[in-house]
């Protein structure tokens, strides 16, 4: 029996009982509600002209995310707060900071990517709760939000003054408490327009539904399923959300390794790695996609979808993680590069799905040397022309293990065999990284497009194990910026 979609916007219950499954939240914004503050720029959360804040409660306590309003689905909604631009002025008409901060330091041209801008800022202003964001906050939370007009450092100048001027209080607690309200026991079915929704609240649930509607798009963050429907104009028929598995959102250290959820935001899973990889991972979890997308994406998704050119896999096969599957009739677990078969094919068996990943830790191998490296056009928000990971153990100078994953390379994020073997059992040398590379090149086969030529993947795939030796050779290693400096000479 299907129930309706159920949550907050403007401090109204909203009901919905006949929108297509597959209506985006920005279309129900502009088209049923009105609420034409929030643009439209490239239906596929790129721009952020499109970006509103969802209020829901994780592990019972509220959580704020700027998100992108073209590439989610109305229903997944349910139990959730809205907000968007028109949400900002004060109730007696006020500016919000936010808005004010803009008007102030003239970061607002044309004007169509405002609105955007002005819900990424908001989002930033109640993390921040009046402390000042530093440039490294502000470009991250501005990195999914493009304008043609402004230059972006008026809005940065905005991002600064906002916390100076009056604050204005955000009731959490009221919010939170509402809430609590609207959310469910059990799972629920949203019915309309010959197509179904279902929404699991428990794995054993999921596992359920999945046996049942074995053709059913399985849901978790919709940053690529969405652009099935907004881009490649697809029916998805039934779908199956992941989004309200508690289960799913867990992570916890067992055996050396960390087990994250499938449904555990990237934002929040490359938080926890990067805390324990800070060197190595740094870097790659800033420039993975935009924060509005690692709001709504999750590890586990990425993982499902396998994608040659993500930049999760690389790293994690370097690492040696593991993958878990569960479907009724249990879990099984499989090293992650065992799990991609061919371009777009996994090991999944009939009803299986990912229930998690497990990334070993560093303290469980002594002697590991690891790096990631991310080669793009831009540094924000660009999909990799290579992404390249690396990591060997040391037993003294002698390499003992040695696994090297790259994407971008291949059909599938893969590792390469015959570099490895050519370090297996070698001094980490100079010499012994030539004759690694130059295996590499016969480990892939790269194909040319519009992000880079075959050459020129190989040549750089082949730099990248360069610089890791640079980064990592046992006898004066090079500190960061002076091989930053050599790799731009």
């Amino acid at each position: 029996m299907s129930e309706p979609i159920r949550f907050l916007y403007q401090g109204q219950l909203r009901e919905l009982r006949d929108v297509k499954p597959t209506q985006t939240i920005l279309q129900h914004l502009r088209e049923d509600l009105r609420c034409t503050g929030t643009k439209e720029g490239c239906a596929e959360g790129d721009c952020g002209a499109c970006t509103v804040v969802i209020g829901s409660l994780e592990d019972g306590e509220l959580a704020l995310r700027a998100v992108n309003a073209c590439i989610q689905f109305t229903p997944t909604l349910d139990g959730k707060a809205l907000f968007t631009v028109e949400d900002l002025a004060q109730p007696d008409g006020a500016p919000h900071p936010v808005q004010q901060a803009l008007v102030e330091c003239h970061g607002s041209q044309c004007g169509f990517c405002t609105p955007g801008f002005a819900m990424s800022l908001f989002g930033m202003y109640l993390k921040q709760e009046g402390r000042a964001p530093s440039r490294c906050q502000i470009n991250d939370a501005l990195s999914g939000n493009l304008c043609r007009c402004t230059g972006y450092r008026p809005i940065i100048d905005a991002a600064r003054r906002m916390v100076e001027l009056p604050p204005v209080a955000f009731d959490r607690a009221a919010l939170a408490e509402r809430l609590r309200t609207l959310q469910r026991s059990h799972g629920f079915t949203y019915a309309a327009h010959g197509q179904h929704f279902h929404v699991p609240r428990t794995v054993a649930e999921l596992a359920a539904l999945r046996a049942d509607y074995p053709a059913a798009v399985l849901l978790a963050g919709s940053t690529d399923v969405g652009l099935w429907v907004t881009k490649h104009l697809r029916e998805l028929g039934d779908v199956i959300y992941l989004g309200q598995v508690a289960e799913l959102k867990t992570m916890h250290e067992q055996d050396g390794m960390l087990e994250i959820g499938a449904g555990v935001s990237l934002q929040d899973a490359y938080g926890a790695l990067a805390a324990r990889y800070p060197t190595e991972l740094t870097e790659l979890w800033q420039r993975f996609a935009s924060l509005p997308i690692r709001h709504a994406g999750t590890l586990g998704g990425n993982v499902a979808n396998g994608s040659p050119i993500g930049d999760s896999m690389p790293w994690m096969i370097a690492l040696g993680s593991q993958v878990v599957l569960a479907s009724s009739a249990g879990t099984r677990v499989l090293a992650l590069d065992d799990f991609y078969l061919g371009y777009q094919k996994k090991d999944l068996q009939p009803g299986e799905f990912v229930q998690a990943v497990r990334v070993p830790l560093p303290q469980s191998r002594p002697g590991l040397r690891f790096r990631t490296y991310k080669l793009a056009k831009r540094f924000d928000q660009d999909i990799s022309a290579v992404c390249a990971a690396f990591a060997i153990v040391l037993d003294g100078e002698t390499i003992v293990d040695a696994r090297i994953a790259f994407g971008g390379m291949a059909a599938t994020p893969q590792r390469a065999a015959q570099a490895e073997a050519a370090l297996l059992g070698q001094p980490w040398t100079e010499a012994v990284l030539t004759t690694a590379m130059a295996a590499l090149g016969r480990d892939y086969a790269p194909l040319s497009d519009a992000r880079a030529s075959s050459s020129y993947r190989m040549r750089t795939a082949q730099n990248l194990l360069c610089r890791f030796w640079l980064e990592t050779r046992l006898h004066d290693p090079l500190p960061a910026q002076a091989v930053n400096a050599f790799a731009g000479a």
